[in-house]
């Protein structure tokens, strides 16, 4: 890959640029913060086409990692590179410096994030260094944008069975509550047939004392209208 492949890059909190480099001239740097201005909050990829040039913005956490590349570079090392700045970035100013340095002091971390320029001296020859390195071995680059690539891939898969196991879960829970719910059911049935019964069976109990009562009666009746009828002969 040709050295002159990655032109520009700059760390930036917001919109304050706190260190860039280049080993060319011209209008990049405008052409950039232009679009830093642009860029979304949230953290995501950007990249703007312009003159055979592409403008690759990394969004992390309030800060934004630009380079400029030519187009034969390609999205997938252009942001490999950003990976590397922003994990070096990280580790020196994230996570030591933030063990290290005294608020209370006249230029505390906080105040380099916001004063322009402020890590120019300190990690402009690291993105130098990195502009460099990545120019001379795309090979291996290249090979890191793929074994990313990979993990994702596996990672989105393993998200994606994953999901479907918890939908398939949720759909047993709601497979067993219907279950539940019928035997629920069930049991009413038996329970309302059985009083049904019970009440079918006092009723028709009922209906035959009434009956053999009456037929007593009508029999008693006529027992004592014979034995009235001999007394009186």
């Amino acid at each position: 890959m040709s050295t002159n492949s990655f032109i520009y890059s700059f760390i930036a909190k917001g919109s304050v640029v706190l260190a860039e480099y280049t080993a060319f001239s011209g209008n990049f740097s405008t052409i950039a913060v232009q679009c830093l201005e642009k860029l979304p909050s949230y953290n995501s990829k950007q990249t703007y086409a312009c003159d055979g040039h592409s403008f690759n913005y990394l969004v992390q956490d309030g800060f934004v990692f630009l380079v400029v590349v030519n187009d034969s570079v390609g999205r997938e090392l252009a942001f490999t590179f950003l990976e590397r700045i922003k994990e070096d970035f990280k580790k020196q100013y994230l996570e030591e410096e933030q063990k290290s340095y005294d608020f209370d002091t006249e230029l505390g971390l906080e105040d380099k994030f916001d004063i322009a320029y402020s890590l120019d001296k300190e990690f402009g020859p690291k993105i130098k260094e990195h502009m460099q390195y990545c120019s001379e071995h795309p090979e291996e680059l290249s090979r890191i944008a793929r074994v990313k690539s990979t993990l994702s891939d596996v990672r989105g898969i393993m998200i994606e069975n994953i999901d479907k196991l918890l939908d398939r879960g949720e759909r047993i829970e709601l497979l067993v509550d219907k279950t539940e719910n019928l035997r629920f059911q069930a049991d009413s049935f038996h329970r309302q047939g059985r009083q049904l019964r019970r009440r079918m069976w006092l009723q028709s109990m009922k209906i035959k004392l009434a009956a053999f009562g009456i037929m007593f009666l009508f029999i008693l009746i006529i027992w004592l209208s014979i034995c009235h009828g001999f007394k009186c002969k």
